[in-house]
C-alpha cells in the first residue's frame, strides 16, 4: 500500500498508509491520547476523526484539553441536547445551535413555552442518550435531497439555511441514533464522551435576530467530559458573579450607562476616567519611547472614505445610518480609525528615507450593535481603540511587526496577563470578503508567520479569522477565571493602501507602495476596562487604583495634620484623599474596604505627635504604624515600578 508522509504541529514527519484516519494515528501514538482525541485539523481544515488521508498532510489532533478541541465537543453536545428536547417533545422545531466561547445554545420554537422547572428532565433524556452512546455518521446530500429530508420530518427551520448554502458546498448532516440534524461537522466519535453538562438558561431569541419575525426560545447549556470539570466551571459561575464588572462599575463609582443617553454609550464617572487615563498614559508614554507621532482624527467622515477603504460595505449591517447633508453629501459616524490615518499619511510627499511612519491615536470609533448583544463595557456601540498605523517598506516589515509584539507582550505583562495565546489570522480562499491579490496575501501571511516565530509567540492557526485586507495576529488572553478573551491584534494590509494609491518616493527615485501595519494593544479600551475590573476583582494594583490612599483622621483636631499629609503625596504624585465625616473611624475603614482603596491611613493623636502614619493595606489589614516619608517611599516605589502583588 503506498505511504504518506504525516507532519505533526512540532515539524516531525512520520510515514502511515495511505486512508489512514485521524483517529488510527492517535492510537498509534498513544491509546490515552486516542481517548481524548474528539477531531483533527488536516491542512488547516477541522474533520471528524474517521476521514480518510490519502495524500501528504499536515495533522494537529485535536483533545478536549485544547480550545478548538472544546469547541467540537460543545458543537457535539448540542446535537445532544436537540435530540433530548426532540424526544420530550417532538412537535418541537429546531432552528440553529451553535458552540459558543463558553458552551452552546440551541434556538428551538417548542410547542409551547418551556420554563427552569423543565430542565431536570431535559438533562435526564441527555444522561440517557449519552449512556447509549451512540456513534455519530456524516452523510453528504444534494441541495434537493436535504430540503426533501427536512421537508419530510418537519424541520421547516433548515429549509432556508440549506437554500441560502452556495452553489458548490458540501450539504452534510449528523446521525446519532434516531435523531439527524444538518450540520457541517466535525462531531465526536461518541455521545457517550459527554459525561457531564447543566443546561443554564432558558430566554426569547427572535427569528434570525430580528424583532418582527416569530420568536424562539434559545436554550443555554454546558458540558465537560468529567464531573470535576462541570464543577469547577459552576464554581467559576459563582467567582464571576462576584468579579462582575458591571456590578462593581457600579459600587466603585467606574461608569455608568444611561438610558437617556442611549445603551451601548458609557459615561465614565470621575473614578473610571481616572483609571482610563491611567491606563492611557502608560501606553503613551511607551509609544513615544518606541517613535510613535500622536494624531487626532474626527469622529465622522465622509461616507465615500469608507466605500474606498471597504468598511462601509463590510460593517454596513452594523454601522449607523449616514447622515444627509442638505446639499446630499453624507457622512458616516467613524466604525474605524485607519482610513482617517491614511489622509493623514497622504498629506504630503514621502520618501523612503521617512519610513516607517508610526501614527497613533486613541480614537473613537461606532458600531450600531443589537440591544440584546449590549454587555456593560464589553460589548458597546461607541468605544475607543488604542490605534496605531505603521507605514513601512517591505525590507522593515518584520522587524516593525516584531517591536509591536514586544510592545504588547509588554502591555499585557505590565498588567498582570501571563497566561495567553495568540492566533494567526488567515484567510479562508473559498470566501469572498477578502480584497486585494492572493499573491499579496501569500506574502502577508508568510510574514506574519515569520514574525510570530522569531518572537517565539504559542500560536495556533485560525483560517477565516483574517480581516478583509489582511491577516492578523491576535492574543488570546486567559483569565483568573479561566476565561479566554480576544484583547490586542496586530494586522498586516497590503490592501487599503493599494485602495488609496499612498506611495512613497524609493531610492531609486521611483513610486512605491507602502505597507500598512494595524495595531492596538489594548484593542477596545472600554472592553480592556471591563475585562480588567474582572481580572482583579475590582482590587487594582496600587499604581491601577483610581483613589490609591485615603487618610482617616479620628478627629478633628487631626485634620489639619492628614491636610497636609495629603498634599505631601499628591505633590509625590499619589492620588490621595481624605475622608472627614463625623462619623467612628471603625466606620469609614469598613467604606475605604468596600471602596478597594489600596492603602487606608488612619491618623491620630499617636501619629500627629510623631509624624507618622498608620497604615492598613486593603485585603492585608493592618501593617502598623510607619514615618510620613517611609510610607511616601515605599508607595511611590509601587506606582513607579507598576508594581502587580
Amino acid at each position: 500500500m503506498a505511504q504518506i508522509n504525516i507532519t505533526f504541529p512540532d515539524k516531525s514527519v512520520k510515514q502511515f498508509d495511505a486512508g489512514i484516519t485521524p483517529q488510527a494515528i492517535a492510537v498509534s501514538i498513544s491509546r490515552s491520547l486516542a481517548e481524548k482525541c474528539v477531531a483533527a485539523e488536516i491542512n488547516g481544515k477541522t474533520v471528524d476523526l474517521n476521514y480518510p488521508i490519502r495524500q501528504d498532510a499536515s495533522v494537529k489532533l485535536l483533545t478536549t484539553d485544547t480550545p478548538e478541541g472544546m469547541q467540537v465537543f460543545w458543537h457535539s453536545s448540542t446535537h445532544v441536547m436537540a435530540q433530548a428536547v426532540k424526544r420530550l417533545w417532538p412537535k418541537a422545531k429546531l432552528e440553529d445551535g451553535p458552540p459558543t466561547e463558553a458552551g452552546f445554545f440551541y434556538d428551538i420554537l417548542f410547542p409551547e413555552p418551556i420554563s427552569q422547572d423543565d430542565f431536570p428532565k431535559i438533562e435526564a433524556e441527555m444522561a440517557n442518550i449519552v449512556k447509549e452512546k451512540f456513534t455519530t455518521s456524516r452523510k453528504e446530500l444534494s441541495q434537493n435531497e436535504a430540503i426533501a429530508y427536512f421537508k419530510s420530518i418537519g424541520e421547516d427551520f433548515k429549509i432556508p439555511i440549506i437554500e441560502n448554502v452556495p452553489a458548490g458546498d458540501t450539504i452534510s448532516t449528523y446521525t446519532q441514533g434516531e435523531f439527524t440534524d444538518l450540520c457541517r461537522g466535525p462531531h465526536i466519535p461518541n455521545v457517550g464522551m459527554v459525561k457531564a453538562f447543566k443546561i443554564m438558561s432558558v430566554a426569547g431569541a427572535f427569528y434570525k435576530g430580528d424583532e418582527n419575525n416569530i420568536q424562539l426560545q434559545r436554550l443555554r447549556a454546558i458540558s465537560f467530559p468529567n464531573k470535576k470539570q462541570l464543577d469547577e466551571y459552576l464554581h467559576m459561575l459563582e467567582e464571576a458573579k462576584k468579579r462582575d464588572h458591571r456590578k462593581l462599575g457600579q459600587e466603585l463609582e467606574l461608569f455608568y450607562l444611561s438610558p437617556k443617553v442611549g445603551g451601548g454609550l458609557p459615561l465614565w464617572l470621575p473614578n473610571g476616567t481616572t483609571l482610563r487615563e491611567t491606563l492611557v498614559d502608560f501606553l503613551r508614554d511607551e509609544q513615544k519611547k518606541q517613535g510613535y507621532l500622536p494624531v487626532v482624527t474626527p469622529h465622522i467622515g465622509n461616507i465615500e472614505l469608507y466605500k474606498t477603504s471597504g468598511h462601509y460595505p463590510y460593517y454596513k449591517d452594523s454601522q449607523f445610518a449616514p447622515i444627509t447633508m442638505g446639499d446630499g453629501e453624507q457622512f458616516l459616524l467613524k466604525p474605524m480609525n485607519c482610513p482617517h490615518h491614511i489622509q493623514i499619511y497622504a498629506s504630503k510627499p514621502r520618501s523612503y528615507r521617512d519610513l516607517p511612519i508610526r501614527l497613533a491615536e486613541f480614537g473613537t470609533v461606532y458600531r450600531y450593535e443589537q440591544s440584546g448583544e449590549l454587555n456593560g463595557l464589553t460589548r458597546v456601540r461607541g468605544f475607543t481603540v488604542d490605534d496605531s498605523h505603521l507605514f513601512v517598506r517591505p525590507d522593515q516589515v518584520k522587524e516593525e511587526m516584531c517591536r509591536v509584539i514586544s510592545l504588547i507582550q509588554y502591555v499585557f505583562k505590565t498588567l498582570g496577563f501571563k497566561d495567553f495565546r495568540t492566533r494567526l489570522s488567515f484567510r479562508d480562499d473559498s470566501n469572498e470578503k477578502y480584497g486585494g491579490e492572493i499573491a499579496l496575501w501569500e506574502i502577508a501571511q508568510k510574514d506574519i508567520q515569520e514574525a510570530a516565530d522569531e518572537m517565539k509567540l504559542d500560536y495556533f492557526v485560525g483560517i477565516g479569522e483574517a480581516a478583509f485586507y489582511g491577516p492578523k495576529i491576535d492574543f488570546m488572553i486567559k483569565d483568573v477565571l479561566g476565561r479566554t478573551w480576544q484583547l490586542g491584534t496586530v494586522q498586516l494590509d497590503y490592501v487599503l493602501p493599494e485602495r488609496f494609491k499612498i506611495e512613497y518616493t524609493g531610492a531609486d527615485g521611483q513610486k512605491h507602495r507602502p505597507i500598512m501595519i494595524h495595531r492596538a494593544p489594548f484593542g477596545s479600551l472600554e472592553r480592556f476596562i471591563g475585562i480588567l475590573i474582572e481580572q482583579y476583582a475590582g482590587n487594582f494594583p496600587v499604581w491601577l487604583a483610581p483613589v490609591q490612599a485615603i487618610l482617616l483622621p479620628i478627629s478633628d483636631q487631626h485634620t489639619a495634620y492628614a491636610q497636609e499629609t495629603k498634599e505631601k503625596l499628591i505633590l509625590a504624585g499619589v492620588r490621595a484623599e481624605i475622608d472627614m465625616r463625623n462619623e467612628k473611624i471603625g466606620y469609614k475603614i469598613r467604606e475605604a474596604e468596600l471602596k478597594k482603596i489600596p492603602y487606608i491611613l488612619v491618623i491620630g493623636d499617636k501619629e500627629l505627635q510623631g509624624k507618622s502614619v498608620s497604615v492598613r493595606r486593603h485585603g492585608k489589614g493592618d501593617l502598623g504604624s510607619q514615618a510620613t516619608g517611609e510610607f511616601l517611599d515605599k508607595i511611590s516605589n509601587e506606582i513607579t515600578n507598576k508594581v502587580i502583588e
